[in-house]
């Protein structure tokens, strides 16, 4: 097998990426690389991406970071299937959404994904300040996403696509995260129908979430 996506589950890029595959039943092996352990900052890894991130993708000698973009590498791999779709607009549709959430949702969501999931894991306390100041960001995308929802079941056509994996991945433990989705009813419905599929299940972060700290 040619194909090697090195990764950690419990971070946003990876479970996007690992998500996508699982989807579209993408054939490949998973290169364990703890991120709590700062496997990602090893020589031999920054080797692969020098930016010392996670996820990155070798297919033979060819190397590729940025899970947007490996995802969209293993889809144009992996053709005939709804989760990247062949028509050239919904796929362009998927890529704006992939986009949006990069340039915008992820950091929408960040801070409450450092503040309510990972500090409390590392012993630390929320910062109460950066909650609030992010709450302007954060409602103005959501309102975006949750508008864009209305009357669909899935962002792009009639089917889950790498669009809804995407967008969903920077909410992937959104209940640690407290995001505040109360005025939201339309993205409620959506996570919930994302949190209902196989590969979203089969890449579940929690197992690879150090204990929370003593």
């Amino acid at each position: 097998m040619s194909l090697k996506i090195y990764a950690d589950p419990c971070t946003v890029n990876c479970r996007k990426v690992l998500a996508g595959c699982e989807l579209i039943g993408a054939d490949f092996e998973l290169v364990y690389v703890s991120y709590f352990s700062g496997g990602h900052r090893e020589p031999e890894y920054v080797a692969l991406n020098p930016n010392a991130m996670l996820p990155a993708l070798t297919d033979g000698d060819f190397t590729l970071s940025e899970s947007d973009v490996i995802l969209q590498y293993i889809g144009a791999k992996t053709p005939g299937h709804s989760g990247y779709p062949s028509d050239l607009r919904a796929r362009t549709d998927v890529h704006r959404w992939q986009a949006w959430s990069s340039a915008h949702w992820f950091a929408a969501c960040y801070p409450y994904l450092v503040e309510n999931a990972v500090k409390p894991l590392l012993g630390a306390s929320p910062d109460l300040e950066v909650l609030d100041a992010s709450e302007e960001t954060f409602h103005r995308f959501a309102a975006v996403l949750d508008a864009s929802l209305e009357g669909r079941t899935w962002l792009v056509g009639d089917h889950p696509t790498f669009a809804d994996l995407s967008v969903a991945a920077p909410m992937h433990v959104h209940t640690f995260q407290k995001l505040p989705l109360d005025r939201y009813s339309n993205i409620r419905a959506w996570i919930a129908r994302i949190e209902g599929l196989d590969c979203w299940k089969k890449t579940d972060p929690l197992p690879h979430f150090p204990p929370p700290a003593a």
